[in-house]
């Protein structure tokens, strides 16, 4: 008899977390590796925020919360949500989280039973699946391509519709890929959604405030009211606001879901951490004249990082409407051998040359359900950018 969970054998470990760890193991060996496998802002929080929290270590307000979340910062997010979203919310219908991670987990572990589906377009962030399959589930992948912008169609997500169909996970602008989807391409899914009154919709709206070039940000509940009852409007504060170990996500929806996440919840971390909920509501409803300088600087990293992987001999990227991730195409690459002697057969072949080679850290595709490519988070200085951009592209330019 084996110890362990059967349910291990159908999820991996974060290929996130791996990279940036051996990346970290590298640099401790005194080499000069340049990381950008982690998704996460190279600044600080807010002054303001980081002085709200201290605020509350002094005032001693850091006993227990209610277990999904204090009742003045589910009104700053209800306010949000109206503010911005166009999204009306009671105390009721929302919820608190340690991190938007535990929020969609609470909410798959409230509502999967086995053999549900649970559609998700690839490329996807890579805990998607494997939270699914934990809760009981079966991920329903459809894959997207470059030439679609790395966007779903409405005639894949209705091809991909089952009766067993219980959730279509939605995350725009997109983890790996920065992808965001207009208003009338987001309003072709909606309409099929519409079609099928038995699939919830789990919105992921976690790089909502990071957007290029005009684009404008929308959500399914708000470009299709009918969705209202059956959608999950999950977002937080770690991206935006640079607040990703303060571990605080949060979500809006139904009643009767947000009270079964509540019970998963409770049974589970119980609060989030009280310091970071105040200091939520100081993010939430302070100042916001910092979300646009950075907005410009994360513009200006896009920018460079898309030119300087253009540029390199076989690969081919994209330019994303937001996040902080591009996705570039390696299939120019394959089949070759690098100067190293590594035939290059797979993206993972790729990064683990690239890193071994040039010390420059990338997540492969298949880590995110989609190849030949890897992903880039250019959330690190220009002068790093620069300089891994220039070993991409010797790296690519050493293939024989």
């Amino acid at each position: 008899m084996t110890f362990l969970s059967a349910t291990l054998d159908r999820v991996a470990p974060s290929a996130t977390i791996a990279v940036t760890t051996r990346a970290g193991e590298l640099r401790a060996q005194g080499l000069d590796v340049i990381s950008l496998g982690a998704g996460e802002p190279d600044f600080n929080t807010p002054e303001n925020i980081r002085e709200a929290g201290k605020t509350i270590i002094d005032s001693g307000k850091v006993k227990y919360t209610p277990p999904d979340g204090i009742s003045d910062l589910k009104d700053a997010i209800a306010a949000k949500f109206a503010r911005e979203n166009g999204l009306t919310y009671d105390r009721s219908q929302v919820t608190v989280g340690s991190g938007g991670k535990q929020i969609l987990w609470n909410a798959l572990v409230a509502t999967i039973n086995p053999g549900d589906e649970v559609i998700i377009p690839a490329p996807y962030w890579t805990s998607y699946p494997d939270m699914v399959c934990m809760a009981g589930g079966e991920p329903v992948v459809i894959e997207t391509s470059v030439e679609q912008g790395y966007k779903l169609t409405p005639e894949a997500l209705e091809a991909a519709i089952t009766p067993r169909s219980k959730w279509f996970i939605f995350n725009s602008p997109s983890n790996p890929t920065g992808a965001g989807y207009r208003r009338d391409e987001l309003k072709a899914l909606t309409d099929v959604l519409m079609r099928h009154d038995h699939v919830w919709t789990m919105s992921d709206d976690m790089y909502e405030h990071l957007t290029f070039d005009g684009f404008e940000f929308c959500t399914p509940a708000q470009v299709e009211p009918g969705l209202y009852e059956r959608t999950l409007t999950c977002n937080g504060v770690s991206k935006a606001y640079a607040m990703t170990g303060w571990r605080i996500g949060y979500a809006g929806g139904p009643a009767h879901l947000i009270k079964a996440m509540k019970t998963v919840q409770s049974q589970s971390t119980g609060n989030a951490c009280a310091i970071s909920q105040y200091a939520a509501i100081e993010a939430l409803n302070g100042t916001q004249e910092f979300l646009e300088p950075n907005r410009a600087l994360f513009k200006e990293r896009r920018d460079l990082v898309v030119a300087g992987l253009n540029d390199c001999t076989g690969l081919s990227c994209p330019t994303p409407e937001g996040a902080f991730y591009v996705y570039p195409s390696i299939e120019g690459c394959l089949g070759k051998t690098s100067a190293g002697g590594t035939k290059i057969n797979t993206d993972k072949d790729f990064v683990t040359a690239l890193l071994d080679e040039a010390l420059v850290a990338v997540v492969h595709g298949a880590a995110f359900g989609l190849s030949p490519a890897f992903r880039v988070s250019y959330a690190t200085s220009n002068a790093a950018l620069v300089e891994a951009c220039a070993r991409i592209k010797s790296f690519c330019e050493g293939l024989r």
